[in-house]
């Protein structure tokens, strides 16, 4: 019985009540998370190892990735992932603890509205998360960084360094930005087969 609790709470809250809004979760949660999980590792998982610079002492090496890395990519976007997810955890909740299902959503306006607010919500954030992207890491990953070391040790000054694997860092950083524009642009049609189908163009079933 609670098997079928389970499934029927998955089935009637969890999945959401669009087509695309289906098809967003399966490529949220599956393409997305599972590039960032394995690829994302394979190339930035030893980058701290591999990134040197002249002399090559650890401690000009660390002082300058942390320059070059204020924040590790693998960080940034896994925090991306679960801030994005809040918003709709949250309405999902809100569903399971007012037994809200997913012709309620698309029938009462007090649900749709809710649900509706939740999709933007998730669209600021992606669009948040572009604009914090593109202030760190840019578009494109040099394979020579140029770390102000002087203040670690005025004979250093201007210390060459060298990025490990940066063309691999560079087509990752461009697939990452465009899981973020295919997010957007799945949250803002679902927003619109909500309206279409509130508007009975489309046929909820």
């Amino acid at each position: 019985m609670s098997l079928n609790y389970i499934k029927n709470f998955y089935e009637g809250c969890l999945r959401p009540p669009t087509v695309i809004g289906q098809f967003h979760t399966l490529f949220f949660g599956s393409v997305r998370m599972f590039f960032l999980g394995v690829l994302g590792f394979a190339v930035y998982g030893n980058e701290a190892l591999h990134f040197s610079c002249e002399p090559d002492k650890r401690e000009v090496n660390l002082f300058c990735y942390n320059q070059f890395r204020p924040i590790t990519p693998q960080v940034f976007w896994a925090l991306q992932l679960v801030t994005v997810l809040v918003p709709g955890a949250v309405f999902h909740l809100y569903a399971a603890c007012k037994s809200i299902d997913q012709e309620d959503i698309l029938q009462k306006p007090v649900y749709t509205v809710s649900y509706i607010i939740s999709v933007l919500l998730r669209i600021i954030l992606e669009v948040v998360a572009f604009w914090l992207q593109s202030h760190l890491f840019g578009f494109q990953v040099n394979p020579i960084f140029m770390c102000d070391a002087g203040s670690l040790d005025k004979k250093y000054d201007l210390t060459r360094c060298m990025v490990p694997e940066h063309f691999e860092k560079t087509i990752f950083l461009i697939a990452m930005y465009t899981f973020t524009v295919i997010t957007i642009i799945l949250c803002v049609a679902e927003i619109f087969e909500i309206l279409c189908r509130r508007l009975g163009f489309l046929n909820n079933e």
